[in-house]
């Protein structure tokens, strides 16, 4: 979130990269406790920015963490208590923690790295997510407060986010700091070196808190194209990676390997950017298009049957409403619905209202072929009721000006995640320029309750007007497919995923690579 040029030459350096620094497979894998995972590119890791990075869960720990169940459980805090006066939380970390370069995490780097996520100059990703805290009092080198303008029941969840050294980031730019080329945290394994574009190297930390992992070294070698994974598995380049579903085949019978088919709550939807006049002007067409799109025939010819049908982003979860309107395949009524709102098909059988072509582009992430391959079949879909659809994947993602997406967004924690940021009226990850009163409102006052009962109601309401006014096509939930060599233990395939598989890496530090 690249050109191949020279490919000889290249594989050349590639393969010597490897040899010298274990970008590969090579001496490193062989030595039995190398973890090499083929991963999307990284320009900055930096957990109080950006949210996407699923490198973050090694080399960064929160007050708080998930286990495998997705529960909130103690991190850096041992404990924590919650006054209900004054909607305050107090926490008490462990004794002893320090960061990858031997300083302390203390009370002081909790403050500061909320508060740089706070900070609006910042622009972070993830600044909804504490928009509801009032103050952060440090007590002492192990206790800190924070106290919260208002109840907000996923703050156990979002304190999960990784701790900041404030001796390395106080007096710098945090969006421009050589920080985010050379992070360091708390988390199991610390950063040895990052070959840009081609891999970052990490070792174990001794002193994490948890006890110093299993696995020695773990290299993110980086591999944007999902089917270049495939084939550097089989190689040997790879030991681990994240597989389409097409490329699953060759592991499954494979006895040096093993496959791992994980449920997620992890959607894929066509996101329809409100900044543009086409969806500006016509706000009917999220809904009407919605009834275009073949979503089994994706699940079946893109996911292979990897996947169900979309129709909310809370339906993985407990609080999912069944009975909103789910646009199920319907070319026909499709077509109807344009006609009754002013549109008129052309010579050219494409629709088209006061001189303006019922036409727009859908980008996708270079490298994402399932996303490539569900945009083309949604095009198809498009064709079919007359609506010119092309699909592009652009080097660079331009949120404001492109005029549609192939996005993904997902969340297997409370329900606030990955709702308020993302549908929230400018909100940190409302990249759409959506916006509505009644969303915004439905979803403030579910994120003030702690009583399921109570919430439940108001994430009905949102999930109906939401459909009743799309921000998004949703198309499919998919199931997120890791192969490994048969030789790595310890990964809980039972766990729902987030985003993009994320959450693979929970308990990296127990995992081990046997002989």
């Amino acid at each position: 979130m690249k050109k191949r040029t020279l490919a000889a030459i290249m594989a050349m350096v590639v393969c010597l990269a490897a040899a010298l620094t274990g970008c590969g497979g090579g001496s490193d894998q062989n030595d039995g406790n190398t973890l090499v995972y083929g991963s999307g590119d990284y320009t900055a890791i930096n957990p109080a920015l950006y949210e996407h990075g699923e490198i973050n869960l090694l080399l960064f720990a929160g007050l708080t963490a998930h286990d495998e169940n997705n529960s909130v459980v103690p991190g850096l805090a041992e404990s924590w208590t919650f006054d209900e006066s004054t909607d305050t939380y107090k926490f008490t970390l462990r004794e002893g923690l320090t960061f990858h370069d031997g300083e302390p995490v203390t009370a002081e780097d909790v403050k500061f790295t909320i508060e740089s996520i706070m900070d609006p100059d910042n622009g972070s990703e993830n600044a909804s997510n504490f928009e509801d805290v009032k103050s952060i009092k440090v007590i002492d080198d192990t206790h800190v407060d924070i106290q919260l303008d208002a109840p907000n029941v996923a703050m156990l969840d979002y304190l999960t986010i990784g701790i900041l050294p404030e001796h390395l980031l106080k007096d710098e730019d945090m969006t421009t700091s050589d920080f985010n080329q050379n992070p360091v945290g708390a988390g199991p394994y610390k950063l040895v070196s990052w070959e840009m574009g081609q891999s970052i190297t990490m070792e174990k930390f001794e002193n994490y808190y948890q006890g110093a992992p299993k696995i020695d070294r773990v290299i993110f070698k980086i591999v944007e194209d999902t089917d270049a994974r495939a084939l550097q598995l089989e190689s040997g380049e790879l030991n681990f990676a994240q597989i389409t579903p097409k490329a699953e085949g060759n592991f499954t019978d494979n006895e040096d390997f093993r496959v791992y088919s994980m449920t997620t709550a992890d959607y894929r939807g066509i996101m329809y950017n409100f900044n543009n006049d086409l969806w500006a002007d016509n706000r009917e067409l999220p809904a009407i298009l919605s009834y275009a799109i073949d979503r089994q025939a994706i699940i079946d010819s893109v996911l292979l049957g990897h996947g169900q049908v979309a129709y909310s982003p809370l339906q993985a979860g407990p609080y999912n409403n069944p009975d909103i309107e789910k646009y199920e395949y319907d070319p026909d009524k499709a077509e109807q619905l344009l006609q009754e709102a002013g549109w008129v098909k052309g010579d050219d059988g494409i629709y088209e209202k006061n001189g303006q072509k019922l036409e727009f582009t859908i980008n996708c992430s270079q490298g994402d072929q399932v996303r490539i391959d569900m945009a083309n079949i949604c095009a198809q879909n498009f064709g079919d009721i007359g609506v010119r659809v092309t699909v592009e994947s652009p080097a660079e993602t331009d949120w404001e000006g492109q005029e549609a997406f192939l996005i993904g967004w997902g969340s297997p924690f409370d329900p606030d995640d990955h709702t308020y940021k993302v549908f929230g009226t400018d909100k940190g990850a409302n990249y759409s320029g959506y916006s509505n009163g009644k969303v915004d409102k439905l979803l403030t006052e579910a994120r003030k309750l702690e009583d399921p009962d109570e919430r439940k109601p108001l994430y009905a309401a949102f999930q109906e007007e939401l459909a009743e006014d799309p921000a998004y096509t949703f198309i499919a939930y998919i199931d997120a497919i890791y192969a490994g060599t048969s030789n790595i233990t310890g990964i809980t395939e039972d766990t729902v995923l987030g985003h993009h598989g994320v959450g693979i890496f929970w308990n990296i530090h127990e995992w081990e690579i046997t002989e």
